[in-house]
């Protein structure tokens, strides 16, 4: 019987990598505290800080005995996207639309039922929306996440609600957030039907989205585009009738560079 591959899963790499990951979250960390968060000895934490930092993933702050980020995790970073023909095919996308539509563009795909934002670029509005690379938000809140989900296969709308609704309530991030199990399909099966997904304030109160998905060579979508900013300038009728022609467009364009043909439908 071939043996699953979390049989061969070294604990010392796993903790190291969620020791990292912590810093998704915070720019500095002691020992104390990512020893309370991943509820391991201040020695161990110590010690994977002490090896992290010799390969330059991580250092420690002048003046302080706390811990950010090296320069070693930027070169990585640079790598996946040199190396990712959807970072790549996307770039120019992003900075076209921030162009054309002065607002933030972001691109997103979904892993482990979050959105996580791989690149962006800032519009020139002298009032935006700061750019989110690296950050996880929850999906179901905002317009990358439902663009995916909804115009995404059934299997994965399954293995979103077996695995991560599980029979409860989304977190409510605003009071505009759906967090209702069924009315969140049925909006979904909306967004599948009109191809986009906005997000007005169900994210952060104040902040809204347009975003529509990018197909890959066979057809399965495999991120999304958008477009952000303020809720006082980019309301629904304007999200409808400005934001999500150009996000569409572009969102086309980058997947008919990935091979995609084109919907038969």
């Amino acid at each position: 019987m071939k043996r699953s591959k979390s049989d061969y899963v070294i604990q010392t790499v796993t903790n190291a990598l969620r020791l990292l990951e912590e810093f998704q979250r915070d720019s500095e960390l002691g020992v104390t505290e990512l020893s309370k968060r991943l509820a391991l000895h201040k020695n161990n934490v110590f010690r994977l800080l002490a090896t992290l930092e010799q390969r330059g993933y991580v250092e420690q702050c002048r003046g302080s005995e706390r811990y950010r980020l090296g320069a070693r995790c930027a070169e990585v970073a640079q790598a996946f996207s040199r190396n990712t023909s959807l970072v790549r095919y996307a770039r120019g996308e992003l900075e076209e639309l921030a162009r054309s539509t002065r607002e933030s563009a972001h691109l997103g795909i979904l892993d482990r039922f979050q959105v996580v934002h791989l690149d962006g670029e800032q519009g020139d509005q002298l009032l935006g929306t700061l750019l989110r690379v690296g950050q996880r938000l929850d999906a179901h809140s905002t317009a990358l996440g439902k663009a995916i989900l909804g115009c995404g296969d059934a299997a994965l709308r399954e293995d979103y609600d077996r695995e991560w609704i599980r029979g409860g309530e989304l977190t409510g991030h605003t009071a505009a957030t759906i967090t209702d199990r069924d009315k969140f399909f049925e909006h979904l099966r909306m967004v599948a039907s009109q191809g986009y997904a906005l997000d007005v304030g169900e994210c952060a109160e104040g902040l809204s989205c347009a975003s529509a998905p990018i197909y890959g060579r066979g057809g399965a979508v495999v991120g999304a585009l958008s477009i952000s900013g303020p809720g006082s300038r980019l309301d629904t009728e304007v999200l409808r009738d400005s934001a999500v022609p150009q996000v569409l467009a572009a969102a086309e364009r980058l997947s008919r560079h990935l091979g995609w043909a084109g919907s038969t439908g």
